[in-house]
């Protein structure tokens, strides 16, 4: 029998214009490598912690009743909170996320219904803050988002209420005032429109397709550019990034991740937003409203009858027990001749006695107070 084999050993590689790995270096990457099994067994122990947590509660009945926003909020504002660099809040924020959307799907995806297609905004917004193991579900409307989460086919719902340069998309403002569901969180969204097409030529477009914010959110652009090509607005950029991908002549806005899904993957010019901090916030849309993540933001519905001091009486009773006020918006309550809903954003939550206090002042004076929700701010 001929003796064994020696293993021969692998030289090292030398680049063109590189030196050979040398020692000092060899030893960081085999500290980075016993690092990162010291990162994958932490994982996979707070998988089973989490999984212990979930026995702990029992038989639930889906995945719905394992989810806790308060407790993702808390956990997520502790890493922002230990952050030290070199890395950014966001990117820590991003990579627990996933961690907790994993961990979260090992006893159930959780189904979250958005606007679609794909390749949205709102898809965006989804995978932000529910992270990729949760399942998304791509609707027409806005209002099939709500009617999904409504009849239980869908967990959660995320639905666009307001751009930092455009204002309050009313259509969303709209439902809340027939609708039973609780606002459980909100997503802010920097949002970055680009000019995608199949050529990636600017002298060959004719028409472009985009949703009608993203037509006002790029007005001036367009004006100093493409003064004379044929805006035609559609559902969602998605939609109009499908449309543009059959012809050299046509151009979409939207989003980078649009561009990759539906084949447009030149990009013209990005990013041509008027405003460069344009952001978007959603909401989240449930069926309940969680308890108190020690960061929250409180959302009312508040109708009353057009009568001297109205709006006085509203405000007044926030301002004694002092809760801010972040946002006030009116709207024509559908319900009666001159009678108003006032939509109010407020800092805290509605189980801080400060908070108690104020709405059942506010009651006294107002035809009714609609609780909405409840939620954590948004995290980076």
């Amino acid at each position: 029998m001929p003796p064994p084999k020696k293993p021969r050993s692998t030289p090292a590689v030398k680049d063109a214009g590189q030196p050979a790995t040398t020692p000092a270096l060899a030893q960081v990457r085999e500290r980075i490598d016993s690092i990162d099994r010291q990162i994958q067994s932490l994982i996979a122990e707070r998988a089973g912690f989490a999984l212990q947590v979930g026995k702990a509660k029992g038989k639930l009945a889906a995945a719905v009743d394992y989810y806790r926003p308060e407790r993702e909020a808390q956990v997520l504002r502790m890493v922002v909170d230990r952050n030290e660099g070199p890395l950014s809040d966001e990117l820590l924020v991003h990579v627990f996320r996933e961690i907790m959307s994993a961990c979260l799907a090992q006893q159930e995806p959780l189904k979250i219904g958005y606007l679609g297609p794909e390749g949205t905004f709102s898809q965006q917004a989804v995978l932000k803050h529910f992270g990729r193991s949760a399942h998304g579900l791509p609707l027409a409307s806005i209002e099939e988002v709500f009617q999904e989460v409504e009849s239980g086919a869908a967990d959660f719902g995320v639905v666009p209420v307001e751009n930092s340069g455009q204002g309050t998309i009313q259509v969303t403002l709209d439902l809340f005032l027939t609708s039973g569901l609780k606002i459980c969180g909100e997503v802010e969204l920097r949002v970055h429109q680009y000019l995608l097409s199949r050529s990636g030529r600017i002298e060959d477009i004719e028409r472009i397709y985009a949703h009608p914010q993203s037509f006002a959110q790029t007005a001036g652009w367009l004006r100093a550019n493409l003064p004379k090509v044929e805006k035609i607005p559609v559902s969602s950029n998605a939609e109009g990034a499908r449309r543009a991908r059959s012809a050299d002549d046509a151009a979409a806005i939207g989003g980078e991740s649009a561009g990759h899904v539906y084949g447009l993957k030149k990009v013209i010019m990005k990013p041509i937003q008027d405003d460069k901090d344009n952001t978007t916030r959603f909401l989240v849309i449930g069926r309940r409203i969680f308890p108190t993540s020690g960061h929250d933001r409180t959302s009312i519905l508040v109708f009353i009858h057009d009568k001297p001091g109205a709006l006085f009486d509203v405000l007044s009773p926030f301002a004694r027990h002092g809760i801010s006020m972040n946002r006030i918006e009116s709207r024509p309550s559908h319900q009666a001749k001159w009678e108003y809903a006032f939509f109010i954003d407020l800092s805290g939550h509605i189980e801080d006695e400060s908070m108690k206090k104020a709405l059942a002042e506010l009651e006294a004076h107002s035809a009714s107070v609609k609780v909405l929700g409840s939620y954590p701010v948004a995290v980076p």
